[in-house]
């Protein structure tokens, strides 16, 4: 290890350290694996918008669909005045049909991207003008602690997106006890979930023609390169999304097409050629495996929807006693 990696991870934030820790960690393992929530810097938020507007990619349409169409049973479950906790906040596209359809007193939007964050709270608040609309710029798979002001209203988390497909079962069992912890007492947990079906469907959702998926997960190496220093070679990596039959879960992976040494921080991190940086999963959910998991991790099913072909689900669960 080079010894002024110390003092470069010294001048560095709290954010970035940890991102710096984790990036060394994960191109120390093998094979070497990297948290996906490193996809969303403004560049890779922005990547991730376009994805959800591609024809191959079906689970932000079908989940807003279901939302459009089930808002009626979806705010009969919702108390009035109730604060709505969103999980991993990124455009507004879907808790705007939410804030429309239901009666809610404040909305806290949490998440990592913290100029994106905000950017999309000044919209809301001039939408919504009668809404508290109450950042709170965090890792929301850590422990946060909620705005002051909605400490009396019931709790509401939303988490859409399918985003919980993309933890370890064992992680997504984590989060949901995090998120109940944090919600609190009688709380509700809206949360979107991504079902099986066939493979050429998911196998095209993640390959889009247009390749923006690629130029996606391509931005994790432009992050390293731009905030840690990184010397990653674009062209020497390719995109490559899978499926997983075997543990029901798509997994996206660079791949490096020649032997190659990498330098990071002052580290060096050598790839034989057609190694991968494995940089996402994505678990696909029957509704009764998604049920057990959801009962073994303190929230009891009270409700679900799908689109007709069955593609989606979201699902309303109320925290246990």
């Amino acid at each position: 290890m080079n010894v002024h990696a110390p003092l470069a991870l010294s001048l560095l934030n709290a954010s970035a350290s940890a991102f710096a820790a984790d990036v060394a960690e994960a191109l120390s393992q093998h094979p070497k694996k990297l948290s996906p929530k490193y996809f969303y810097d403004e560049a890779g938020s922005e990547l991730f918008e376009q994805i959800t507007k591609l024809p191959e990619y079906y689970p932000t349409r079908t989940e807003l669909g279901i939302l459009r169409s089930r808002g009626k049973d979806i705010n009969a479950i919702i108390p009035k005045n109730a604060a709505l906790i969103e999980f991993g906040a990124g455009a507004t596209t879907k808790v705007r049909l939410l804030l429309d359809e239901c009666d809610f007193g404040a909305y806290v939007p949490v998440d990592i991207s913290g100029d994106f964050l905000h950017a999309q709270a000044a919209e809301l608040r001039k939408d919504f003008p009668g809404l508290k609309v109450l950042p709170v710029n965090a890792d929301f798979t850590a422990p946060f602690d909620l705005p002051p002001d909605i400490r009396m209203m019931s709790k509401v988390g939303f988490f859409p997106g399918s985003t919980l497909g993309n933890f370890e079962p064992h992680e997504a069992c984590a989060f949901l006890r995090s998120a109940r912890a944090i919600l609190g007492k009688d709380a509700l947990m809206l949360i979107g979930i991504d079902l099986e079906k066939d493979e050429k469907l998911l196998h095209a959702a993640y390959n889009d023609a247009a390749g923006v998926t690629g130029k996606f997960n391509m931005n994790v190496l432009v992050r390293i390169n731009r905030e840690l220093g990184g010397d990653f070679d674009l062209g020497a990596f390719v995109h490559r999304a899978i499926y997983n039959r075997e543990r029901h879960r798509i997994e996206m992976h660079l791949i490096a097409k020649e032997p190659q040494t990498v330098h990071v921080l002052g580290r060096s991190f050598n790839f034989r050629a057609g190694e991968s940086i494995h940089t996402e999963s994505s678990y696909k959910y029957s509704i009764e495996r998604f049920a057990a998991l959801a009962r073994g991790s303190d929230w009891e099913p009270k409700a679900s929807w799908t689109d007709a072909d069955k593609q989606f689900s979201v699902h309303a669960l109320m925290a246990a006693e």
